[in-house]
């Protein structure tokens, strides 16, 4: 510890306390501290109140999005309303016959598609090349080719 200095205040220029007014200032000190806890909680709670309040809408904005709702609302009742009253619904003897029509393109679909893989594998036996180089020289695409599946019945 060497070249190191301490200073003080001479004590003598202060008038001397007695023990019950330093126990007096003691519980000041701890009701004071206790006040300043409080205030400070108290000060969070009303910060924490503030950031609510300036995070959520105000009264003009939540008028404007209520108008807004109403429109879409009023719009969205006007096209349930034209839809119901449509007189061009689907009759189910057309869904039907729509529904038919499908279920026999897909049976044509599958029945070419087959015929087709069976004339090709047949071409294929006799053929020195790979399957794809068959089908680059010929210019044949598949459905596979185009990520295309054939839909279920």
């Amino acid at each position: 510890m060497a070249n190191k200095k301490i200073y003080f205040a001479d004590q003598e220029q202060f008038p001397s306390v007695s023990e019950t007014e330093l126990k007096t200032m003691d519980n000041q000190i701890s009701e004071l501290t206790s006040k300043l806890q409080e205030v400070l909680q108290s000060c969070k709670q009303l910060e924490a109140e503030l950031k609510e309040l300036n995070s959520s809408m105000t009264t003009k904005d939540m008028k404007a999005e209520i108008e807004l709702l109403k429109v879409e609302c009023s719009s969205g009742t006007e096209k349930l309303k034209n839809v119901k009253s449509a007189t061009n619904h689907v009759t189910p003897e057309e869904r039907e016959k729509v529904y038919n029509e499908r279920k026999q393109y897909v049976k044509e679909w599958k029945k070419r598609k087959r015929m087709a893989t069976d004339l090709i594998d047949a071409i294929l036996e006799g053929y020195p090349k790979t399957k794809k180089q068959f089908f680059e020289e010929v210019g044949l695409e598949t459905d596979e080719d185009y990520k295309v599946t054939i839909p279920d019945l």
